[in-house]
């Protein structure tokens, strides 16, 4: 019986693709500690975890509405809270790692203090990647701007200060790179397949690409007309009322069905009546809608890409941030989607007649589908993980 440690941000998207490694790395006899957050508790008990919350030194929580806008997009920034929250947790995970002796630490890609506690203790360690994995190749499908290569370079000051505070504490950390890369010796789980993924063939044998880990649909969906288009702009950046407003307004007098995923900062009661084909939701059981949808309005997040595109289901996207544009890109490379130029009902209502008027994205997506379908999902990761629990023994 091997004891392994997960280590997660507070997200869904980068949770929810763990959650089927969980159970079956308990189904075959082993141990899982997951240290998160409140809000996955119960999912991840659920998935029969013991669960150790992390809330009270999570430093990106403490921070002011204004400046959590800031995460993701200034490196510098992110950097600094990324260091906080690591040495928060220093001397809490530290000891539980002593007393644990976990055979293996798995982190996702973003929750660094995983991979430092790792590298601090010489555990070993595996990466979980639930976003495309990265080296100089497949990189370039994240193009920077000149603006967003210059604001880097003049933060990489403040940046070599956040290392240096790592350094202090005993993290054999050098430069940026260890804390928000991994490199081609890095065992790392990759939640999509090969040819999804952009180079695949320039990786390493260290990477796994397992394809995305899907969960069973909890609801039934009633399809009640010839085409159903599902719009969701995610879990995290969506408050956006007034995009939700021009994509009813494109759709009211067509004869879709429309189901509409709006989170919980949208009051529902704002959008008034609408049309008998439409539907607006605080949240939705989106496994269940994309088995039946036949397109998806969609922010491109990874998680969401995964899942449309595992039911061969073509997307129209709206990327908001570098990550997801990334994803647009590879998504349009293969000819299963078509990202949106403008965001006015006519583009919008253009966009969703054209993807589903063009059997070429459906076949695309169907393409992908199987390449996913091919991968070994949540047991192929639990392999991988077991495998460097066992070479390291």
């Amino acid at each position: 019986m091997s004891k392994i440690v997960f280590f997660c941000i507070p997200a869904h998207g980068h949770t929810n693709p763990t959650l089927g490694v969980v159970r079956e790395l308990v189904a075959r006899g082993h141990r899982v500690w997951y240290y998160s957050y409140e809000m996955m508790r119960e999912k991840i008990e659920s998935a029969g975890a013991i669960f150790v919350p992390c809330d009270d030194y999570d430093m990106e929580r403490k921070l002011q509405p204004k400046d959590t806008a800031r995460v993701g997009k200034d490196l510098a920034f992110s950097v600094e809270i990324l260091t906080d929250t690591t040495l928060a947790l220093d001397t809490k995970v530290c000891a539980d790692m002593e007393r644990l002796k976990p055979d293996c630490i798995v982190a996702d890609s973003m929750a660094v203090w995983g991979k430092a506690v790792a590298m601090k203790l010489s555990i070993p360690f595996v990466s979980s990647t639930t976003t495309f994995a990265f080296n100089q190749h497949s990189a370039k499908i994240m193009k920077q701007s000149p603006a967003e290569l210059l604001r880097m370079l003049f933060s990489m000051p403040k940046i070599n200060r956040q290392i240096k505070r790592l350094q202090n504490h005993g993290y054999p950390v050098n430069s940026v790179l260890d804390i928000l890369q991994n490199d081609e010796h890095t065992h790392t789980v990759v939640y999509t397949s090969p040819e999804f993924q952009p180079c695949s063939e320039t990786f390493s044998d260290k990477y796994a690409f397992v394809g995305p880990s899907i969960r069973p649909a909890v609801d039934q969906i009633e399809k009640k007309r010839d085409k159903l288009v599902y719009i969701s702009m995610g879990t995290v950046n969506n408050d956006l009322m007034p995009l939700y407003q021009r994509c009813l307004s494109a759709l009211a007098d067509t004869d879709y069905q429309v189901m509409m995923s709006v989170g919980n900062l949208v009051p529902i009661g704002e959008f008034g009546p609408l049309p008998e084909q439409i539907s607006v939701f605080p949240q939705v059981d989106q496994i269940a809608v994309l088995q039946r949808a036949d397109v998806f309005v969609s922010h491109c997040g990874m998680n969401s890409v995964n899942e449309s595109l595992y039911f061969g289901v073509p997307l129209v996207m709206l990327p908001q941030t570098s990550e997801q544009r990334g994803v647009a890109e590879r998504v349009s490379q293969l000819g299963a989607g078509m990202k949106l130029r403008r965001t006015d009902a006519t583009s919008i209502l253009g966009a969703i007649d054209a993807v589903l008027a063009d059997p070429a994205y459906r076949h695309h997506a169907a393409e992908i589908a199987e390449g996913f379908h091919r991968c070994p999902g949540a047991s192929g990761a639990a392999d991988k993980i077991l495998q460097v629990c066992e070479n390291a023994g």
